[in-house]
């Protein structure tokens, strides 16, 4: 039996992110706009994760959440309790996940239901301090693996006024906070492809 069994997630067809404007690795402009079409409960609609791993004329929209204290950024290494068994032992700075029915209980759609999945996914991963502001920068397209053939990222930085951060994921291992320069050098080969497009972004911004 497959591990997802009886998972759904929400996708969009790729022709849909075609139509918005193919790209390569992260885009921080247009970013509000391709999210208006991504987010219409018109244009996505929930699929079986176990089929739609292996199918990539759709894309996974995930929330990629980057956790920020200064000039520092959360990270840690993806444990093998994490669902994805193809990310094991990588480093990663982005927390968060799918989007799932149940984040559209109460009648959730669209662009609710989407934020309603990343307080979930904050809240099932992260302890945090009791203040953070969060804002959606970039979309994230990564066609050189697997992986990134069938997600699409949603990409936020959340900044936080303290690094009192613990994970509440056996998935979350070595949880700790490094500078961009340490992530884009000594780290850099250890970090997912995801990460490592995110670190050259906000080193470049």
């Amino acid at each position: 039996m497959s591990k997802y069994a009886g998972e759904e997630v929400l996708v969009v067809p790729r022709s849909l992110l075609d139509q918005l404007g193919a790209f390569e690795g992260i885009r921080g402009d247009g970013v509000e706009a391709a999210l208006e079409v991504l987010l219409d409960p018109e244009k996505h609609f929930f699929m079986d994760r176990a089929a739609a791993e292996d199918d990539p004329s759709h894309k996974q929209l995930i929330a990629y959440c980057i956790f920020r204290c200064g000039d520092r950024v959360l990270h840690y290494t993806r444990g093998k309790a994490g669902g994805e068994n193809r990310l094991h032992a990588k480093i990663s700075v982005g927390v968060g996940g799918h989007i799932n029915p149940v984040d559209t209980g109460d009648g959730k759609v669209g662009r609710d239901a989407y934020f309603a999945a990343v307080a979930r996914e904050i809240e099932e991963e992260l302890e945090l301090p009791a203040k953070y502001e969060s804002k959606i920068v970039a979309l994230l397209n990564d066609e050189s693996n697997p992986v990134g053939q069938v997600h699409l990222g949603i990409v936020h930085v959340i900044e936080l006024d303290s690094e009192s951060v613990s994970s509440r994921e056996d998935a979350l291992l070595d949880l700790g906070f490094s500078s961009l320069e340490e992530l884009a050098g000594e780290k850099f080969e250890r970090l997912e492809t995801w990460s490592q497009h995110c670190v050259r972004y906000l080193v470049g911004r």
